[in-house]
């Protein structure tokens, strides 16, 4: 049954890994290429809460997984829950941000501006934290 777990948790970690990478360096850009700025940014508006959440669950499914692992439980807990914090605190504040901005505000432009550079510092350091936990896992598959 712990093998079973294992390669549950793997699959998981693979897949939050796939998503973490497949969202900004395909979906978000072709999104850009192929709609006008304002309907791009609508559309977007709409996936990244479903992103997020993907990320919520694909890592908490893992630490569940690996419970009996400390360092990668925690690690996968730090990631679920830093993606909680930013879907639930920071999009919404982004989102509005960004209304006003369009309306006009330069400071609430400044404020996206900066609140989505931590979005995205906050998601690269997630996904690298993720690659590692990829390759310390991988490093245990004995070879054969």
């Amino acid at each position: 049954m712990e093998t079973v777990v294992s390669v549950l948790g793997l699959f998981a970690i693979a897949a939050l890994f796939g998503g973490m990478v497949f969202f900004p360096a395909v979906v978000a850009p072709t999104v850009f290429r192929s709609l006008p700025e304002a309907e791009a940014g609508a559309f977007l508006r709409r996936l990244f809460p479903l992103y997020y959440g993907y990320m919520i669950v694909t890592s908490l499914v893992a630490a569940i997984a690996f419970v009996s692992r400390p360092l990668i439980f925690w690690a996968l807990l730090i990631v679920a829950v830093s993606t909680l914090a930013i879907r639930q605190g920071l999009v919404p504040r982004l989102n509005a941000w960004r209304d006003a901005s369009l309306e006009g505000d330069d400071a609430a432009g400044r404020a996206f501006e900066t609140g989505h550079r931590a979005s995205v510092v906050i998601n690269l350091v997630q996904l690298v934290l993720v690659c590692v936990l990829l390759a310390l896992l991988a490093l245990e598959i004995p070879n054969t």
